[in-house]
């Protein structure tokens, strides 16, 4: 058994990876990316980390990855900055059908190992993503896997998808479409991907009509210090954390928002997180503190964005308050914050937002919010390529950046997983699970 959280070395089957292309010919040209998709804080790959009881033969995913490729061809192509010069140009796709990277290896590891250590991700998980070397971001193609099969007869599936190219439900939408052509292969895929990205081009010419907060580059002086939180979180020793909150966990934290308020388990447990996570750094309570999350926006336009569109549909929704507001109050604050931040994004607001990102120099406001991703709602963890859902499924790495991931096993659960400097986890921990282990008794505090 494995003594410790660090992995074995992962030995290649082949000295360098294969490129699986489009089993079909493909359209071959430029695809214009919209400029929620062409966004400089979307530029990194979203790695998922699959683990899998039995293995799926190497020969069936390649050919059944050449074969969803003709469909997801985008994913075979390679990126590219419109005006021919650098990272920050605009960027487009040449579905040039070159194809996507395909590694596969060994690990001397079982399964049951790997779940003894899968609680906290950790740096040696690396070794399980086939590292292309590029000088950019967009010389790495925008799909790279590796399987790496396992000493059990188990296999870790891992993959880096662009986000460039499609957000979470693109992600999903094309591992599910995956497993289809495999365990379906006489069927059409459910849903086909949209391509054209036109639908969300911006108005001409650009009409920024709404204020965008999470686009406002926010100063904090104390003392005639200036402070970026998010600055100084990127210095420190960072600790990944996860917690897992059931549906009791979920009620309970339901019923510490007083006054009582409606709320949907995402609202209340943003609401907890980003509160914690203050409290956990002991910032001034004079500082304003922002919370940045995404919001899926197809079904928020006029007319909808069309079934299967293939780029990203998501906006990140802001809302803005005094820490000595967020900490002194219970949930109800926050989540009231986060209801207001979501019921804004109308259609003019987002179309607005669009507009807004023409201006290149516009960028996501970091410094002082916490970001959550929502992945919880994706149906990731039902992933099933033959032999059976995932033992486990999430990020291959931890980041500042906050994470809500499904439960393998447990639809209602949610796990939280972002990384905190190593001084506050403690108190991190202590303010995320206080009391909600406990039973019904003193939970009328509406205070954690």
């Amino acid at each position: 058994m494995l003594r410790s959280e660090e992995l074995p070395d992962c030995f290649y089957y082949q000295n360098k990876p294969t490129l699986i292309t489009p089993n079909t010919s493909t359209p071959n040209h430029s695809l214009y990316l919209s400029n929620l998709d062409d966004q400089k804080f979307l530029r990194f790959s979203i790695k998922y980390l699959y683990l899998f009881e039995k293995a799926v033969a190497i020969d069936i995913l390649k050919y059944s990855l050449s074969k969803v490729l003709a469909d997801y061809y985008p994913l075979a192509g390679r990126l590219r900055p419109c005006g021919g010069a650098g990272d920050d140009d605009k960027l487009v796709v040449d579905c040039n059908g070159e194809g996507a990277v395909f590694a596969e290896g060994f690990m001397d590891i079982s399964c049951e190992e790997f779940l003894q250590i899968s609680r906290k991700p950790n740096s040696s998980w690396r070794k399980l993503l086939y590292r292309v070397e590029a000088h950019s971001f967009i010389e790495i193609p925008p799909l790279v896997v590796q399987v790496t099969n396992l000493r059990c007869g188990g296999m870790i599936l891992c993959t880096a998808i662009n986000h460039c190219i499609c957000d979470g439900i693109g992600t999903s939408q094309f591992l599910h479409a995956w497993a289809h052509v495999i365990t379906k292969p006489t069927l059409d895929l459910r849903i086909l991907p949209f391509h054209s990205r036109h639908v969300l081009k911006p108005r001409d010419p650009p009409q920024v009509t709404h204020t965008h907060l999470g686009y406002t580059k926010t100063t904090f002086k104390d003392n005639n210090i200036h402070v970026d939180i998010n600055q100084y979180l990127q210095s420190q020793a960072l600790v990944p954390t996860s917690f897992t909150f059931t549906s009791a966990h979920i009620l309970r934290l339901k019923r510490r928002c007083i006054p009582s308020l409606k709320c949907t388990t995402f609202e209340a447990l943003a609401s907890h997180t980003w509160r914690s996570w203050v409290r956990s750094l002991d910032l001034s309570t004079t500082f304003k503190v922002k919370l940045l999350f995404s919001v899926n926006v197809r079904k928020k336009l006029i007319p909808e964005i069309p079934q299967g569109y293939y780029g990203n549909g998501f906006v990140l929704a802001c809302t803005e308050t005094a820490v000595k507001d967020l900490v002194t109050s219970n949930l109800h604050h926050g989540i009231k914050l986060i209801q207001q931040a979501k019921s804004s994004l109308t259609d003019g607001h987002v179309r607005s937002m669009i507009d807004l990102l023409e201006d290149k120099n516009v960028k996501t406001d970091t410094c002082s919010s916490l970001v959550i991703s929502q992945w919880a709602k994706l149906g990731l963890e039902d992933l099933d390529f033959g032999q059976g859902k995932p033992l486990h499924m999430g990020p291959l790495t931890s980041d500042i950046y906050c994470l809500f991931l499904p439960v393998v096993g447990n639809f209602d659960a949610v796990k939280v997983q972002v990384s905190v400097p190593e001084c506050v986890v403690e108190k991190f921990e202590y303010y995320m699970m206080d009391g909600l282990d406990e039973e019904e008794n003193g939970e009328q505090n509406g205070f954690i």
